[in-house]
């Protein structure tokens, strides 16, 4: 059993919404590289009020899109269960 198995749709979406800007849904749902990114991002954009925070805000929605269409997958290629 793969350790992705089995996330839902609705925490991946409720991660997203109020810790979207750090990256926890895409840990949650297996995506590490680019949790990492999201997670440096989110902390540079708090230290510098830059055009970082509007980067991660503009991923996180894209984000949210695609969990709500189902666009959104697990890292190991299953859909979110729903």
């Amino acid at each position: 059993m793969s350790e992705t198995q089995g996330k839902t749709f609705l925490a991946t979406l409720l991660l997203c919404i109020f810790l979207g800007g750090l990256g926890v849904h895409r840990f949650y749902t297996g995506h590490i590289k680019t949790g990492i990114i999201m997670l440096v991002l989110g902390l540079l954009s708090m230290l510098t009020f830059g055009l970082t925070g509007m980067a991660v805000f503009v991923w996180m929605v894209i984000d949210i899109v695609n969990i709500c269409t189902g666009k959104f997958v697990a890292a190991d290629g299953s859909a979110l269960v729903r």
